[in-house]
């Protein structure tokens, strides 16, 4: 798997948004299902590529992602207080490391990542094929990762928890008219608007690598389940936003740089390490 030469785009394995159907149950915007990759797959310019994978990994699987790890990032794996979180964060960066290594055509354990002022991981500088841009979350056992070329982008994932999505939190970070919009959708909905809007906003906040340098309410996205993403910001002409569900009771966002590039959505298999 390796970064594609600027060219026309010979992977036809497309992902693409279905339009809602009026009177359908009010959900998420209907997807395909998440695809296994081919053996090889391109990133292309006009692409961004989410893979999914589950955390929950078992021993003999851990052990091989465990031994890719750089030193710092075993040293923090050994702070965490609880085994189960500890697992997913070396399962976590395990798989970062593989996936980037398959792009990078490197073994796991030589991908050297560095980190921005704001904590946003990036390829060490100098790095041959640095054209490549990735971004990653995690919720609850579930993480997500997107890769894209010359494309800065952001990603985001959370499990829907009613104990969370509290109107408080909301009026806290949530602009004003995003606000009223969750205020605006039934309550059965609510849950799952206010993660909506949630991953968005995170999206778009990481996709800028500036953190907590950018108020959460000096930018507005739609977040009403089952109508189309939008993002409005100061430099909102800069990106585009979408959203996927990657499992039930999750939501994810991703923002990309530019217009008119394509998702796909790619599971991720232990054999791919």
């Amino acid at each position: 798997m390796v970064l594609a030469r600027p060219g026309p785009c010979e992977n036809c394995n497309r992902v693409h948004f279905l339009p809602f159907k009026a009177g359908s149950r009010i959900r998420m915007p209907l997807m395909p299902d998440w695809s296994e990759p081919p053996s090889d797959p391109m990133l292309h310019k006009n692409e961004v590529h989410v893979w999914r994978a589950h955390l929950d990994c078992g021993p003999d699987l851990l052990s091989r992602l465990s031994q890719t790890l750089g030193a710092d990032e075993t040293a923090r794996a050994s702070r965490f207080a609880f085994a189960r979180d500890r697992d997913h964060f070396v399962a976590g960066r395990g798989i970062l490391r593989a996936l980037l290594g398959s792009y990078l055509d490197q073994h796991p354990a030589e991908v050297a990542i560095a980190y921005e002022p704001e904590k946003k991981p990036v390829l060490s500088a100098g790095l041959e094929k640095s054209a490549l841009r990735f971004n990653l979350s995690h919720s609850h056992g579930l993480a997500v990762y997107a890769f894209s070329c010359e494309r800065e982008l952001g990603v985001d994932v959370e499990a829907i928890r009613a104990e969370v999505a509290g109107e408080d939190i909301a009026e806290r970070h949530f602009a004003p008219q995003e606000l009223a919009e969750l205020r605006g959708l039934p309550s059965e909905l609510r849950d799952q608007g206010f993660f909506l809007c949630w991953t968005r906003k995170e999206a778009y906040v990481k996709a800028r690598g500036a953190g907590l340098g950018i108020p959460l309410d000096s930018f507005t996205v739609s977040l009403t389940p089952g109508a189309p993403e939008t993002l409005s910001a100061a430099d909102g002409q800069r990106w585009t936003l979408r959203s996927f569900e990657p499992a039930p009771g999750y939501v994810g966002a991703v923002v990309g740089e530019g217009r008119g590039w394509n998702l796909l959505l790619w599971d991720w298999r232990p054999g791919q390490q």
